[in-house]
């Protein structure tokens, strides 16, 4: 047991000198947008500024919910506090449709509206981000326009008939047509987000009806979303639940990999090990907030951890693989850094909850991947995909709007949460 703890003690320590060191001064110095308020998002390889004109709503809200947690749990001596505020009064004031309400997609760097349609993607992470930005920092701004966000998505995006939410829209909130334009499908993504929105959104308030909206989209997840036998992530859905094949929408968020007709090759039978990690802390996390024991739901949990850590760690080479069957079958060995982010985090609450050292086996091998290779030391960010075995990488920015410091920095934060708690 001694030896485990000093072990754990030095992936803590890498850790929160990576945090310390690294990640966080690479933000800290260059994100603040000192012109126009808001975040610059897009960085080189070398951390310099590429000039793409785009403020989009997921990475202004994720810099956000960032910057509020760092300054929430200690970290960034005011910096953090200071640079989340003037994301939040830039999404205010520029981003927010005061007309139909909710917040436009996408504006440019001096705020103007290129995007004005309403994703349910992005307002996941508005209620998200707004959420967490009041419990740091008390500002009531946040929890006032997350309310909002949170109604919104009641009235216009709830599928009354078969439950769940619809996720593309109109800049007024009409539902957007079938297809590419994404009205006819739901998806795991989104409802997965939803819930840790309303896990911050309640823990904020503590109402009644936040509770509620929460314990509904924890059961939708595991009766709908998750596989029935293997409790694995299933990707897209039709309306009434039938699985749809994972297709291209028409506004994305961070999906590369697709082939010429936008459709996923084994488009009915893949699952990510990263979200499927990330659904089980995400929902320990909920029940946590909600003062629900682990075990009511603990097979969901059970089988999402087993999984990613049984099929989706790289034991050769270190890491985690990107997606497979739901039945194991690995068919994607790259190395993507946000699903290294949730893995860390994910299996060490797999340690927690079922007290089995596989998941130690499992985090040091993604640990070790990520210090030793996905980590870009000239820059302190992450390289964003690798090849398998991290001799190199295949994409080099260091940020865009689907790759900010959201999965990096979190991941960070939680891990060296979970393995203060282990070693004490």
């Amino acid at each position: 047991m001694e030896a485990l703890k000093d072990t754990l003690n030095k992936f803590r320590e890498e850790a929160h000198q990576h945090l310390s060191t690294e990640l966080l001064p690479f933000w800290f110095d260059r994100c603040e947008d000192l012109e126009n308020g808001g975040f610059i998002t897009h960085f080189d390889q070398f951390g310099n500024d590429t000039g793409e004109d785009e403020k989009s709503l997921i990475a202004q809200s994720r810099m956000v919910y960032t910057f509020s947690s760092v300054h929430r749990a200690g970290y960034g001596a005011g910096k953090a506090e200071h640079l989340a505020k003037q994301g939040v009064d830039f999404m205010l004031k520029n981003m927010w449709d005061g007309e139909h309400g909710g917040f436009y997609w996408m504006v440019n760097r001096k705020g103007e509206v290129k995007i004005d349609e309403k994703i349910a993607y992005g307002h996941s992470f508005a209620i998200y981000s707004l959420s967490e930005y009041t419990l740091a920092t008390g500002d009531q701004r946040g929890v006032e326009y997350a309310s909002k966000v949170f109604d919104l998505l009641q009235k216009y995006a709830v599928d009354t008939h078969y439950g769940g939410y619809f996720e593309m829209f109109h800049r007024n909130w009409e539902l957007k047509g079938p297809g590419a334009a994404g009205g006819d499908r739901k998806t795991l993504d989104v409802h997965m987000h939803l819930m840790e929105a309303f896990t911050t959104l309640y823990e904020c308030t503590g109402m009644s009806l936040h509770r509620r909206k929460l314990l509904e989209v924890i059961d939708l997840l595991i009766d709908k979303i998750m596989h029935p036998q293997y409790g694995t992530g299933v990707p897209q859905f039709w309306a009434d639940w039938r699985v749809a094949p994972q297709i291209k929408f028409d506004i994305i968020w961070g999906w590369d990999r697709f082939t010429e007709d936008g459709v996923k090759s084994a488009a009915e039978d893949n699952t990510s090990y990263g979200h499927n990690a990330e659904f089980a802390w995400l929902l320990m996390h909920a029940l946590d907030v909600l003062g629900i024991p682990y075990s009511t739901y603990g097979d969901a949990l059970k089988k999402a951890l087993n999984h990613s850590a049984d099929f989706g760690v790289d034991h050769e080479f270190g890491g985690v693989y990107v997606e497979g069957s739901h039945a194991g079958e690995v068919y994607d060995r790259e190395k993507e850094f946000w699903q290294q982010s949730e893995m860390l985090i994910g299996m060490l609450d797999g340690y927690k909850l079922l007290k089995d050292e596989k998941f130690i086996k499992a985090y040091e091998a993604v640990h070790r991947f990520v210090f030793d290779k996905m980590v870009n030391k000239k820059a302190g960010e992450w390289w964003p995909l690798m090849t398998r075995d991290g001799s190199k990488p295949i994409w080099t920015h260091m940020s865009h709007s689907w790759k900010i410091n959201y999965h990096t920095v979190r991941s960070m934060v939680q891990s060296v949460k979970r393995l203060d708690s282990l070693v004490s």
